[in-house]
């Protein structure tokens, strides 16, 4: 069920925009007129309506990400709507998010199904694919690196945390960190179509969808500060082996054993 104590943090700053702001250090008769920003009805319902739905496409997609909806079973629109007592419109919404994403199908006159794990070919496809761009990338990016580029991937890296557990919920934010930094060096390679072309395949989303366990984590993250000192001291070969070691480190022997 999703209730208003499931909503984020943020749902506060709708009672937080209509308070009067006052600096507490200023004396009663310093204090000047009060100064309100408040929110008229018809925002407060487009807000509440938006965090609804991230709500909902969130509860969704850890569903599928935990196989709690297993792969390949139809989704239920109406069905979900009652679990999360919403009406059928964010479960819409969300279901259209997670299409974009490549975790859920829709089919002509019968509804969405959650997409299947990647096979063996379309990993091993997903992979070659990105051994033709990514290490190009890092190399590209390593040769042009300046002083912002290593502020955005030292900023970047920080952001990294091991994961807490082997769910969704565990390693939510080092999925989404993989995902901004493998596309953080690809928009530093100065080519958008490399970014763009990484950033359609969702790539980060199936591979740990597919599998993942906890000593993933460590790794990666050790890979990436690799791969951050590489392209941040204006190493090209380096920058370059050292992603193309990552993406195999990633292939062989993280994740290909699955298959059996």
């Amino acid at each position: 069920m999703i209730t208003s104590a499931t909503l984020p943090k943020s749902a506060t700053w709708v009672k937080a925009m209509t308070m009067t702001v006052t600096s507490p250090e200023t004396l009663p008769e310093e204090r000047p007129a009060p100064m309100t920003e408040t929110v008229e009805p018809q925002d407060r319902r487009l807000l509440r309506r938006q965090m609804l739905a991230d709500d909902v496409y969130e509860a969704i997609k850890t569903m599928l990400m935990d196989h709690a909806i297993q792969p390949g079973a139809r989704i239920s629109i109406d069905g979900l709507a009652r679990d999360f007592q919403v009406s059928s419109t964010p479960v819409r919404e969300a279901l259209a998010r997670l299409e974009s994403e490549g975790l859920a199908d829709k089919e002509p006159l019968k509804g969405y199904r959650a997409t299947p794990l990647l096979t063996l070919e379309e990993f091993d496809d997903l992979y070659r694919f990105r051994q033709l761009l990514e290490p190009w990338a890092a190399r590209r990016a390593a040769e042009q690196i300046d002083d912002s580029g290593r502020s955005l991937l030292t900023a970047e890296l920080s952001t990294a945390v091991e994961p807490t557990s082997v769910d969704y919920a565990g390693y939510k934010a080092l999925t989404a960190h993989d995902n901004r930094f493998h596309s953080l060096i690809a928009r530093l390679s100065g080519s958008e179509q490399v970014r763009l072309a990484f950033e359609r395949t969702h790539c980060h989303l199936h591979i740990f969808r597919l599998h993942y366990d906890r000593g993933t984590g460590p790794e990666v993250l050790v890979e990436h500060r690799q791969l951050v000192e590489a392209i941040a001291s204006g190493d090209p070969a380096t920058a370059e082996k050292a992603m193309t070691q990552h993406l195999t480190n990633s292939m062989t022997v993280r994740l290909r054993k699955i298959f059996g």
